[in-house]
């Protein structure tokens, strides 16, 4: 397994949502490691200015792909969305 892109979001949001964060992260991050196609990896990382999660592809077609699926925009976005203080940074990077 070898992770040939990142899909980056960063979130800002309050202390006091956080642990609704990490809820959708946990209910989500299995099916998406079973069900999305080129999903390798998917880590939930946090700092006091933001929350990000980090998840790896097998190609940056495939990070961009999952932008756009079901489970993101109905499950993962609907979730989160209510908890952002600000709108989300989403990057993607290939990796050299």
């Amino acid at each position: 397994m070898k992770v040939n892109a990142y899909l980056e979001i960063t979130m800002k949001i309050e202390a006091v949502n956080r642990p609704a964060a990490a809820k959708v992260y946990a209910d989500y991050r299995e099916p998406f490691l079973k069900t999305i196609e080129g999903a390798l990896t998917k880590d939930l990382l946090i700092r006091d200015e933001d929350v990000q999660v980090l998840h790896g592809f097998d190609s940056v077609a495939q990070a961009q792909v999952y932008l756009t699926s079901e489970m993101f925009q109905n499950d993962v976005f609907v979730g989160l969305k209510p908890l952002w203080s600000a709108d989300p940074d989403v990057k993607i990077y290939g990796v050299a």
